[in-house]
């Protein structure tokens, strides 16, 4: 299987089916212009697919062969069962994910291309890849980084490619769920109510629920906020309200501009 058919396939199949899901059971309605925010969004997710492809899509695979044929990284140094080494892989990975995004928000650098992401003023499934490019190149090296270091297996990066792209698209999309639901599915993954948490205004608020895949990590580290009133929740960031500021283009430059909280 190639990765780099894959990864497109599960995107784009999981921005129509959460976008017909949010047209048929919306959680709220849309503060802002639902037409020109995809303007922005989806541009910006079709260069990242390009960018990802082209600079990362290869050299991981190559990687992920060569990991297997020659058995390197730390995954390796004891002999377990491929089912179990196959789960780790998985953890591995969305641990590395949650730190990596963790940092994004204290190290004020990565901040400002962590930004482009937050400052959405509403938050449906085209948030999920509205990311700007420098963090999309960072975040790649990060991934080889893992690969390498851990000699992740090529099962488990298929299968992490799956539930990623599943569960990134799920928590950033704006469908209405069953309380209960959400509440017993954040015991260990992450549902949409915890991420919207994570995309309030409100800084204290922002800066937890880093989790991508997994809660548990949150859970475990103490970044974990769950008792907010999801009803109250103002999507972005407070010093960019200013909707006609947020197009395609200014949201490329937005990481050259002022510094913000």
């Amino acid at each position: 299987m190639n990765v780099a058919i894959i990864k497109p396939l599960l995107y784009w199949g999981g921005v129509g089916a959460f976008l017909f899901l949010e047209l048929r059971a919306s959680y709220r309605p849309d503060t802002v212009s639902k037409r020109e925010r995809w303007l922005a969004n989806l541009p910006l997710s079709i260069l990242n697919g390009v960018l990802y492809h082209v600079l990362f899509a290869g050299a991981i695979t190559m990687l992920l062969v060569a990991t297997g044929r020659n058995e390197f990284g730390l995954l390796n140094l004891v002999d377990l069962p491929f089912p179990l080494k196959a789960v780790l892989g998985v953890l591995l990975l969305d641990f590395s994910i949650y730190l990596w995004h963790l940092l994004n928000h204290v190290v004020p650098l990565l901040w400002r291309f962590h930004r482009v992401h937050h400052c959405d003023m509403n938050m449906d499934v085209s948030t999920a890849n509205r990311f700007h490019p420098g963090e999309i190149l960072l975040s790649g090296l990060v991934r080889l980084a893992v690969i390498h270091v851990f000699g992740i297996p090529i099962f488990s990066y298929l299968l992490f490619e799956i539930l990623v792209n599943l569960a990134i698209q799920f928590h950033h999309s704006s469908i209405r769920i069953n309380h209960s639901f959400e509440r017993l599915w954040a015991l260990l993954f992450v549902p949409p109510f915890l991420h919207r948490i994570h995309h309030s205004v409100k800084i204290r608020e922002r800066d937890a629920n880093y989790g991508v895949i997994c809660s548990i990590w949150d859970r475990a580290l103490g970044t974990l906020v769950t008792d907010v009133d999801q009803e109250g929740i103002i999507i972005g960031i407070g010093s960019h309200r200013e909707f006609e500021k947020l197009g395609f283009w200014r949201l490329l430059l937005l990481p050259f501009t002022r510094a913000s909280s």
